[in-house]
């Protein structure tokens, strides 16, 4: 497109655009060339004087006119206003309240160009942040891009002056709700239900004190945990009670829809109905069923989980006489698929609730005969206390967004001084699974620089699509 030929993204000509905040634009506003997006998905620019500027929407390579909304002694953000040298890699949005929703920031950059960017992100974060360069760089994990987030936390919200109840995510940069009607995200039975719960609601006599509807799917149930202030009368409960009898039928009985109430914190949530089956997801490829409560931590994107677990075991390269120590557990999502392959597994989480449930599914799964659990604060351990668990062959690390500095800086201590703990011996390979690339980073230096590991590979998992949260992994050896 010559620059002759802008395309105005707005009602307000080129002439309008603004640079003062709340003044209007002077026609001489200069040009912008994109040059990358940030980790809010939002471009980012330099003005002829250095002064970086982050863009709403704008995607690398594009030329764009931008309205300042923030302006700091170092950096503006703003809006899009006129657009010239659109990217080939622009794409319409398939979701009609892309703009105003405040998630899938991403959807007007074609799928292919999102993965690319986060793997340029791990790369750039790996280097800049950590000196380190994988030896080879993995296949990015990609699957489908729609219907694909089995987690939600949906808002709900009575509009008095409107007389009607918004069900969804926020709009975007707002505490308001959007006025949705769909959502491509969610599974195709869960879009779906928007409408039908928006009606539910402003049908119950508590319409006005139910702030949130937080979504679990497992494989053959939808859980709706109903956040109540109030509690509930037998009207407003049975009104439930029909809603999901009603749409469990409607969805030809593929997903049980099942409610759960939690009148306060997460550890009050129970089912409103004890009769229904629970919640579960599966890896096929390791004959393990996992089940799991509402309120759970596990992964939003079920059929990049298997994946996942899938290649980190194949990179892990498990034998049946090694141990193997998973750190940082869970409820046993990378534990028992080693358990069908290792000698003996040990799994490390931070709370004893916790490893009580590993502990449960590793018996429900008929793997706990090699299985062990121990909980223990794993951001706070001294070289002394991670040798304590003795020797292992290989490493499982799936941190939080923390990271696992305390675990990294253990190590290298222990490399560093090897009079600490004379007899340790430390493991051979590591697979690091993240979700922070910028934690993953300071980890590896500390790993490369100062534990005598090698990054043989890393790669980017979009477990995310049309967001810019980065999922990778990346894999560390010992000579």
């Amino acid at each position: 497109m010559s620059e002759s030929s802008p395309v105005s993204v707005s009602a307000a000509p080129a002439e309008a655009v603004a640079t003062p905040i709340d003044t209007p634009v002077p026609p001489h506003l200069e040009w912008l060339k994109v040059e990358s997006l940030d980790l809010e998905a939002q471009g980012v620019a330099h003005r002829a004087n250095g002064k970086v500027v982050f863009v709403e929407d704008a995607l690398p390579g594009e030329e764009v006119r931008v309205t300042v909304s923030r302006k700091k002694n170092n950096w503006e953000q703003g809006t899009m206003t006129d657009l010239r040298c659109e990217s080939s890699q622009r794409v319409k949005p398939k979701c009609a309240y892309f703009g105003l929703c405040g998630g899938c920031k991403m959807q007007h950059f074609h799928p292919s160009a999102q993965v690319a960017v986060k793997q340029r992100v791990l790369e750039d974060n790996l280097w800049h942040l950590g000196k380190v360069k994988p030896e080879m760089l993995l296949r990015p994990i990609e699957g489908p891009t729609w219907g694909y987030r089995y987690r939600a936390r949906l808002s709900v919200r009575y509009v008095a002056k409107k007389n009607t109840v918004l069900v969804g995510f926020h709009e975007r940069k707002s505490r308001y709700v959007a006025d949705m009607q769909t959502c491509e995200i969610l599974p195709p039975h869960m879009s779906r239900l928007l409408m039908p719960l928006r009606a539910l609601i402003m049908g119950m006599e508590q319409r006005e004190s139910l702030p949130q509807i937080e979504v679990a799917i497992g494989t053959k149930v939808t859980v709706l945990v109903l956040r109540h202030l109030n509690p509930l009368s037998a009207a407003d409960a049975q009104r439930l009670k029909d809603f999901a009898t009603e749409h469990s039928a409607h969805d030809g009985g593929q997903h049980t829809i099942s409610w759960w109430l939690q009148p306060k914190g997460p550890d009050t949530v129970h089912p409103l109905d004890e009769s229904l089956p629970s919640l579960d997801y599966t890896l096929p490829e390791f004959g393990i069923t996992m089940p799991f409560k509402p309120t759970d931590f596990t992964q939003v994107n079920h059929a990049i989980n298997q994946v996942l677990v899938g290649r980190a075991l194949r990179l892990l390269a498990v034998q049946p006489t090694e141990r193997v120590i998973d750190w940082f557990c869970g409820l046993g999502n990378f534990t028992l698929p080693l358990a069908t392959q290792a000698r003996e597994v040990l799994g490390i989480e931070g709370s004893e609730a916790l490893v009580a449930r590993s502990r449960e599914n590793a018996k429900f799964n008929q793997v706990d005969a090699n299985t062990s659990f121990v909980a223990r604060n794993l951001f706070e351990i001294t070289p002394q206390e991670l040798a304590s668990y003795g020797h292992a062959d290989k490493w499982l690390v799936d941190p939080p967004r923390e990271g696992a500095f305390a675990l990294a800086k253990a190590m290298a201590d222990l490399h560093q001084d090897p009079t600490l703990v004379p007899d340790w011996v430390p493991p051979k390979r590591i697979v690091y699974v993240s979700c922070n690339p910028a934690t993953l980073a300071r980890d590896a230096g500390l790993l490369v620089h100062q534990a005598g590991y090698r990054c043989v590979s890393g790669g980017a998992v979009n477990m995310f699509p049309h967001t810019a949260h980065v999922e990778s992994m990346a894999v560390f050896e010992r000579d």
